[in-house]
């Protein structure tokens, strides 16, 4: 149950103006759980109390505020594009630090995206899924995979060789197995543990149920 606060008013619209001052809050961020209504001595000078909850944090919000302080830590200045829709936040970071926020193939911003979630998930029943992105470098790094993936398995097929690529994540791993899901001489499989596991590309071989066990 979320933490109220009371305020006190002599009617209920100066108990409730007394507890938003109270709370540097405006009406649509809090909720009104009760008025209790006392009379005065004698039935003279009725007192009213309203109790008030803060509403929970949006999404939307929650991942600005977060955001925004990380960047000030990080000494980044940056601006924040959010936008939400029922199952997703999209945020798109611009600025002229986009370099330092992607890192090593995109490791910072994935770290980022990571904490992200865990905030805006923090308690919250229904889990909403965290897309960050800087200067498009979610696609711009997704189309070199594609690239890199047709590359190698040109290659892969010309020679008979199979080729280990270096340590990849979860989603980077994916685009490459998605690329060549449904090549005719080629076929992928993951290796090692996190977080060293990599994409080794091979040839087929002739027998189908190979095939079948390397999709």
């Amino acid at each position: 149950m979320a933490n109220f606060i009371e305020a006190k008013g002599k009617t209920r619209e100066e108990a409730l103006l007394n507890g938003l001052e109270q709370l540097n809050l405006s009406i649509d961020q809090v909720n009104i759980e009760e008025y209790i209504e006392k009379p005065g001595f004698l039935g003279l000078g009725k007192s009213v109390t309203v109790r008030l909850s803060v509403k929970e944090e949006n999404s939307l919000l929650g991942a600005e505020d977060f955001l925004t302080q990380l960047f000030s830590k990080m000494g980044i200045t940056a601006t924040v594009v959010v936008e939400e829709d029922d199952k997703t936040v999209k945020i798109n970071i611009v600025g002229d630090s986009s370099g330092i926020l992607i890192g090593r193939r995109g490791e910072t911003l994935d770290s980022i995206q990571y904490l992200t979630s865990l905030v805006v998930n923090k308690n919250k029943e229904n889990y909403k899924k965290i897309y960050i992105d800087t200067e498009n470098y979610r696609q711009k790094r997704e189309d070199a995979l594609v690239s890199l993936a047709n590359r190698i398995a040109a290659k892969v097929s010309k020679t008979g060789r199979r080729v280990v690529l270096e340590p990849m994540n979860p989603y980077e791993r994916r685009i490459l197995h998605s690329t060549l899901h449904d090549h005719p001489t080629v076929m992928t499989v993951s290796e090692g543990e996190e977080p060293y596991r990599r994409v080794i590309i091979k040839k087929k071989r002739n027998n189908s149920s190979d095939n079948r066990k390397s999709m």
